[in-house]
């Protein structure tokens, strides 16, 4: 790594694979979703940069088969581009979630995935992932 100080480079790779990149906190308005009925809910996502470097972020937010992004219930994933994220930046991200009349009363569980990427989103360096569970009522 030392071949780096000569040309007047940093590793920074090594430093942002040592911790996790991000924090995410969800909150669910209101808490339920309501069963055999369209319904939705309001999902809040407070993404926090915990690097000391300026990072390109995407959010993946996958559901089960029951739930969707959409009124039909057809789109099961959807991915958030959230850009340049500074050092200790927060952001908030708002995303709503439908049920509907195939939508069964219990516990359901979606994944969303923080990534953190290398100068495009084609490029990944790192990800967090965090599973959140709904309940259906």
């Amino acid at each position: 790594m030392s071949i780096f100080n000569i040309f007047g480079k940093r590793d920074v790779g090594a430093e942002l694979m040592k911790n996790p990149p991000y924090r995410i906190a969800t909150e669910l308005v209101p808490y339920h979703i309501e069963s055999n009925k369209k319904s939705s809910a309001t999902l809040f996502i407070k993404l926090a940069n915990l690097t000391s470097e300026a990072v390109l972020t995407s959010v993946v937010i996958e559901t089960p088969s029951q739930l969707g992004f959409d009124e039909m219930g057809l789109s099961k994933q959807k991915e958030i581009r959230v850009g340049n994220m500074k050092p200790k930046e927060e952001k908030e991200i708002k995303v709503e979630v439908y049920g509907g009349l195939s939508t069964d009363k219990g516990t359901y569980t979606m994944s969303l995935t923080a990534i953190m990427h290398y100068l495009d989103y084609g490029h990944v360096i790192n990800a967090v992932k965090k599973r959140m569970i709904i309940n259906v009522v």
